[in-house]
């Protein structure tokens, strides 16, 4: 009698350590689990839940925050820790995103801060503009040579904490002196002006003229993404360009907007080196060439847009919020229509911002929430809207964050952070249910699967109601 047997090797079954899992072997034959489908569907309902019970978005706040209102963020384009914010009492803080604490105060303008912009370097130079028509140069870092006592004549030249580090918490800047800011003469202020270790090292103010001989207040600043080059909008219906190195514009843009009413917004395309994207009060949104100083392109919405934004791949594609509680997607090769239209605020869209990814913004609104939109899903672009519905996928908010004026996505895609009119800098997580730490593999490969499940049978009425469900406040639904 002949007798066949299963003949294994050791090695096929054996641990080579008690630290490795079990081997396992899997029949992979579908005739074998009839129920497969069942199951999988049971784990999406599972993952659906899990990924709501551990939906905790808001990290904290800024410790500190302002004084009044911030009107004004920015985020550095090169390193992740410096954030600079603006406030309505004109004044600017430097915060360091790695300890959620406060670097430096500044007494920067005398009335609203209107726009705040890093520039392209690795020195941590950064603008601010304000309503009182002063443009002003900062650093990030603290420089020496502002807070050296004996070159002007100071009485505290022993003070040794004047250049302290701030810790051992990982802090990027070194705290300033504990003393007083010293008057000194800036370049293009005509005048002395208070001095901190973080500046301000230039001054920059529209020349007056006979028919304006008041400064012009700026509404909006950005600087070039590659040139030492920045832009200014101001309130005489003018677009400035600048030099860092001199004090008054080298190029202004009057007449060439389809309109005399005041621009609000100016960005900077991230790859058209000459290339201008505006909003303006005439409900128009625009396209400017500074190599032959004209209008390309205009567009007219039914409101006005509080705020432009260019997305950082796809450099074509630009964002828009507006006054009508939407957000638009156009494609700056064919303005009259728009790529795509994002709902669902209901008060006035105040500020938007791209990822670094470029596949989702975020929205800042009157309404007191933050929206996070997706524009693309996998093998989609953001100039043909792959993604139809134009509904956030997340919707963030508490109790006492008031009207939201600014927001921004930190340099890594995984943090987002707002001011709003309670004079608070919250700190938001990209992914509400992510973790934060580094995740072993068997925590991604579990992620990875649970996410994959969701997607799968999302279409379906259970897995539907569990990952969309958000509980809002009565004046948001």
């Amino acid at each position: 009698m002949k007798v066949k047997a299963l003949s294994r090797s050791s090695a096929s079954t054996s641990r080579s350590s008690i630290h490795d899992l079990r081997k396992t072997h899997k029949n992979l034959n579908p005739e074998s689990h009839p129920q497969a489908r069942a199951r999988e569907y049971t784990r999406a309902v599972t993952a659906a839940k899990l990924d709501r019970m551990f939906a905790k978005p808001l990290l904290g706040e800024l410790k500190g925050g302002h004084i009044d209102a911030i009107s004004s963020l920015a985020v550095c384009r090169n390193n992740l820790c410096p954030v600079v914010s603006g406030a309505i009492d004109g004044t600017l803080r430097i915060w360091d995103l790695q300890t959620r604490t406060m670097v430096v105060n500044l007494e920067a303008h005398s009335r609203c801060v209107s726009g705040v912009t890093f520039g392209n370097g690795i020195d941590g130079v950064f603008y601010s503009c304000g309503e009182d028509g002063a443009i002003k140069a900062w650093s990030v870092f603290p420089r020496n040579q502002y807070i050296s006592a004996s070159s002007h004549g100071g009485d505290d030249s022993d003070d040794s904490g004047s250049s302290s580090s701030s810790g051992d918490d990982g802090g990027f800047a070194k705290k300033p002196s504990a003393k007083r800011p010293y008057k000194s003469m800036i370049r293009g202020s005509g005048q002395e002006e208070d001095v901190s270790p973080h500046g301000p090292m230039n001054i920059y103010r529209l020349p007056t003229t006979r028919n304006n001989s008041h400064a012009s207040a700026f509404h909006s600043i950005d600087h070039h993404w590659s040139d030492s080059k920045f832009v200014t909008a101001s309130s005489d219906a003018a677009v400035h360009l600048w030099d860092p190195s001199r004090t008054n514009p080298i190029s202004s843009f009057s007449n060439l907007w389809g309109s005399d009413d005041t621009v609000t917004t100016v960005r900077w395309n991230p790859a058209e080196r000459d290339l201008i994207a505006h909003c303006s009060n005439d409900r128009g949104i625009g396209l400017h060439d500074i190599r032959t100083a004209s209008a390309l392109q205009k567009t007219i919405m039914s409101m006005k847009s509080n705020s432009l934004e260019w997305n950082p791949m796809e450099p074509y594609v630009f964002l828009v919020g507006n006054e009508d509680h939407n957000s638009y997607t156009f494609d700056m090769r064919k303005l009259n229509r728009p790529t795509g239209i994002y709902k669902g605020h209901v008060g006035a869209v105040m500020s938007v911002s791209w990822s670094r990814t470029g596949t989702e913004f975020v929205t800042g609104s009157y309404d007191k929430t933050v929206r996070i939109f997706s524009v693309r899903k996998e093998g989609g672009t953001a100039a043909h809207g792959s993604n139809s519905t134009g509904v956030a996928r997340d919707i963030y908010h508490t109790k006492r964050m008031q009207r939201v004026f600014c927001v921004g996505y930190t340099l890594d895609h995984k943090y987002i952070l707002s001011g709003s009119d309670d004079t608070n800098i919250r700190l938001w997580k990209a992914r509400s249910s992510e973790k934060i730490g580094q995740l072993s593999s068997r925590e991604e490969t579990s992620l990875q699967y649970r996410n994959a499940l969701v997607s799968k049978y999302e279409h379906l009425p259970e897995v539907r109601r569990i990952s969309k469900t958000r509980r809002l406040p009565k004046f948001v639904k």
